[in-house]
């Protein structure tokens, strides 16, 4: 049996998180669980419940995902549990993919692929496919095929359920410690790339700021858990990496300048970052936080 869960927080369109992988065609037999705070999340799985029994809900004491993973991890039943967010929705057929990955004995976690959902020919749309397509997606196909160490993301990952992950940290980024621990065990991370996840980018700068932020953020604390953590999200790597790729993706000169301005932008990221950091102490911390122009 498959453990899939969906982790929410007040998701206006957790229906279609939801419904995305009750309607696909499963090789295994799974459960679905619905790992949410709020009364109206709870509410919708006990109307899909009617119908769908292996859909149930769990309550979220709302202290954040981290929190509500640990606990959530001495419930699952199955031989591989899968993680998705209920403010995205999973491509036909991404769960097989994901579970076919696990028929090498040598893979112990593995990536589905993010898609951005925006258009585009906006400008976040284009900033979300460029770091999609170019980016995360250039470098997780690259590592993988090269058996080296690479970082899962929170919207689709996966992992067998033997005995590696018990609790994790709450103050860092779970798709991160998580594929750490399976390779310090010997295993290797999978990147399924025909397993496609939907995301909605944030549509307004301060809200693009505050996301991108966190999940920068998320990574600062690792190697206090993880000293010889391999850093492949990083302002170094993104500024002498990341720049040798992403002037191949714009197809037009109105692309070309979005270009420009997600340098600018994201070396403000950086920047903002570090004061925090250094000036501020402030540093990342588990809880639920919206970027609201995803949820409309």
């Amino acid at each position: 049996m498959i453990s899939i869960v969906i982790t929410a927080f007040k998701e206006p369109h957790l229906y279609r998180a939801i419904e995305a992988i009750l309607f696909q065609k499963i090789s295994e037999p799974y459960e679905l669980v619905v790992a949410a705070p709020d009364k109206e999340a709870e509410e919708l799985v006990k109307d899909y419940h009617k119908k769908y029994k292996q859909i149930r809900f769990f309550k979220d004491p709302g202290k954040g995902k981290s929190n509500a993973l640990n606990m959530l991890f001495k419930e699952l039943k199955g031989r591989v549990w899968i993680f998705t967010d209920g403010d995205v929705f999973l491509d036909n057929g991404a769960i097989n993919e994901m579970i076919n990955m696990f028929k090498d004995e040598k893979i112990g976690c593995v990536c589905g692929r993010v898609m951005c959902e925006n258009p585009r020919y906006t400008l976040f749309g284009y900033w979300g496919r460029l770091l999609a397509d170019a980016g995360a997606h250039r470098v997780r196909k690259e590592l993988y095929q090269k058996k080296q160490f690479l970082e899962c993301s929170g919207y689709l990952f996966a992992f067998r359920n033997n005995g590696v992950i018990g609790t994790i940290p709450v103050d860092v980024a779970e798709d991160s410690i998580i594929p750490y621990y399976f390779w310090k065990h010997g295993y290797r991370i999978g990147y399924a790339e025909n397993a496609r996840v939907f995301v909605k980018n944030p549509t307004h700068i301060k809200d693009w700021l505050k996301q991108r932020k966190r999940t920068a953020d998320a990574h600062t604390k690792l190697t206090h858990y993880a000293p010889d953590f391999p850093k492949v999200k990083s302002f170094k790597n993104e500024a002498f990496k990341g720049m040798q790729w992403i002037w191949g993706y714009p197809k037009t000169v109105k692309e070309f300048f979005w270009t420009l301005e997600l340098v600018l932008v994201r070396l403000y990221m950086w920047l903002s970052l570090f004061y925090d950091l250094r000036f501020k102490k402030k540093g990342y911390v588990d809880g639920w936080d919206r970027s609201e122009t995803t949820k409309k």
